[in-house]
């Protein structure tokens, strides 16, 4: 009895212990010094070369930029958060050293990036032994500023986050500018009740900061990823889908959506478990964002060998229709596919799409056959 008591107590001792640690965890929003605002020492700066940034290590060639600083070339360098932001150069990279995470939670770290010279530039980013690669060749905003989100899931309870810039130009300088840094706990992929679907209301996401008016790119990722959209992938060489809030965007239901960005060349997908010959529902809403995309926006869902094209007449200040397939499952995994059925562009020249929403996937229960009745 004395053996069992004293079994149970040190249970509750762990338990209490793991959700203290769990508690604890990181807080939500910018790293330590995730927007460069503190300078670095005077004796760290040759012109705009540093070496040397508070809370960060650094590699190779860096330079701190502040906003409407001049290039060589006339081009005016805009910062997105605050006044500075970081240029890397040919093979240069920034690392911190991220604490506090809990084993095995996931997280979705959030940046903002510009281009400022090659056309495919491209960004690794990695959290411990996981890396991802982020393409930037492509400008969704009329500032040339878009914000990217990354997904990984930790192994211990520190990680080095770095992001390095893997091109080589003539240039040394040469490369994207980063600003913005900030960090979220993700929740794991789950299903609401009465959904066979993951986050089908887009719910859980990834840190949207207040003053962020062009929301997060999800970039494409392989299917082995941590994805900064639980549950879902997004599927493309190089383009990425949106993600969204309220607080700037219209959004059909809640507080998030996504936006189809790229046409046809990207797909927003979740494998969900079927069984075969049954038959099922996916319903789901199509909108605009609120963003100016006034044009009918078309988006193509698809599931086992069944498709269905929905489009919503946009005038480009919100609004949303629902749209519904039903198909049988040919197997026990069924793939639910969205795509933008063409390529959209706002009047300012900028990329735009269909908005996804509130999406489900019901079995269908078939009526019971009448018995007939013998007289």
């Amino acid at each position: 009895m004395a053996e069992s008591t004293s079994t149970r107590c040190l249970l509750l001792v762990v338990l209490v212990g793991a959700a203290a640690g769990v508690a604890s965890g990181i807080t939500e929003g910018l790293l330590p010094n995730g927007n460069f605002e503190q300078v670095p020492d005077a004796s760290q700066l040759n012109g705009t070369r540093v070496t040397g940034l508070p809370s960060w290590e650094i590699s190779g060639f860096v330079e701190y930029i502040q906003s409407g600083q001049n290039q060589q070339d006339g081009m005016v360098l805009a910062v997105p958060e605050g006044a500075h932001a970081v240029r890397l150069g040919n093979d240069a990279s920034i690392r911190q050293l991220l604490t506090g995470l809990s084993r095995r939670a996931f997280y979705s770290v959030t940046f903002s990036a510009a281009r400022t010279c090659a056309q495919a530039e491209q960004l690794n980013v990695s959290a411990g032994p996981e890396s991802g690669i982020l393409p930037i060749q492509t400008v969704y905003t009329s500032s040339g500023w878009d914000s990217y989100s990354y997904a990984f899931r930790a192994r211990h309870t520190t990680a080095w986050l770095t992001v390095h810039n893997t091109g080589v130009d003539e240039d040394p300088a040469c490369g994207p500018l980063v600003d913005a840094f900030a960090i979220k706990t993700l929740n794991p992929p789950h299903r609401e009740k009465g959904n066979l679907l993951k986050n089908g209301d887009f719910e859980d996401g990834p840190y949207v900061a207040p003053d962020n008016p062009w929301g997060l790119l999800v970039p494409p990722m392989d299917e082995d990823d941590v994805s900064p959209l639980p549950g879902w992938m997004i599927m493309s060489d190089t383009k990425s889908v949106r993600y969204v809030d309220a607080a700037h965007h219209k959004v059909p239901h809640g507080s998030y959506a996504v936006e189809l960005v790229a046409g046809s060349e990207c797909a927003l997908l979740q494998e969900a478990r079927t069984v075969a010959g049954r038959a099922y529902k996916l319903s789901f809403s199509v909108g605009d964002a609120g963003n100016g995309c006034a044009q009918p926006l078309a988006v193509r869902v698809s599931a086992a060998y069944s498709s269905q094209v929905v489009t919503h007449q946009s005038q480009g200040t919100g609004g949303s229709r629902r749209g519904e397939l039903e198909f049988a499952a040919i197997a026990d995994a069924t793939r639910v596919v969205f795509q933008s059925a063409n390529h959209y562009m706002k009047p300012d020249g900028t990329l735009c799409g269909p908005v996804v929403d509130d999406v489900s996937l019901v079995t269908v229960r078939k009526p019971a056959a009448r018995r007939r009745v013998f007289m």
